[in-house]
């Protein structure tokens, strides 16, 4: 195979991703989500091996969501005969994204819940009158992301 072959499956990957990131509204859901955990991370004493379990749970999260997507694209309008049979693989590849995501944020729970820290992050933001408002804006951001992003991108 050619080095210009090899380079051009990263170009085809990132035109993926940047396809699902267009049209998935649940992906886009999880990459914020990914974002405020990585940010919060940082109130916490996590160690090496802690912050790169998260990462590989953010990762898993995106990586089957991306798969969730191709999956119903590929099986989108079968003919009658396979019908059955594409909307159980939808399922299938749907109910994979709830498994690892309900496995991600209960271990997302027992590494966050620890409640001076959460006292911590608490007198954090309130202690500059702008952390708070900056916060909001960040919320408000991730859910027009979330739920607004494909509606004004495409013309809708």
């Amino acid at each position: 195979m050619k080095q210009g072959g090899f380079l051009r499956g990263f170009g085809y990957a990132a035109s993926g991703i940047a396809a699902a990131v267009r049209e998935e509204r649940n992906l886009r859901f999880h990459l914020v989500t990914g974002c405020f955990v990585l940010y919060f991370s940082h109130f916490y004493a996590f160690t090496r091996a802690e912050r790169l379990i998260l990462v590989v749970l953010i990762a898993g999260v995106i990586a089957l969501e991306l798969i969730n997507s191709a999956i119903e694209r590929a099986v989108d309008k079968p003919d009658p005969e396979h019908d059955m049979t594409a909307g159980a693989a939808k399922d299938m590849a749907a109910g994979a994204v709830l498994a690892f995501s309900i496995g991600a944020a209960v271990c997302g729970a027992v590494l966050f819940w620890d409640l001076p820290t959460l006292r911590g992050i608490l007198a954090y933001f309130l202690g500059a009158w702008y952390r708070i408002p900056v916060l909001a804006a960040a919320l408000v951001g991730g859910y027009l992301f979330v739920f607004c992003y494909r509606k004004r991108g495409s013309g809708e």
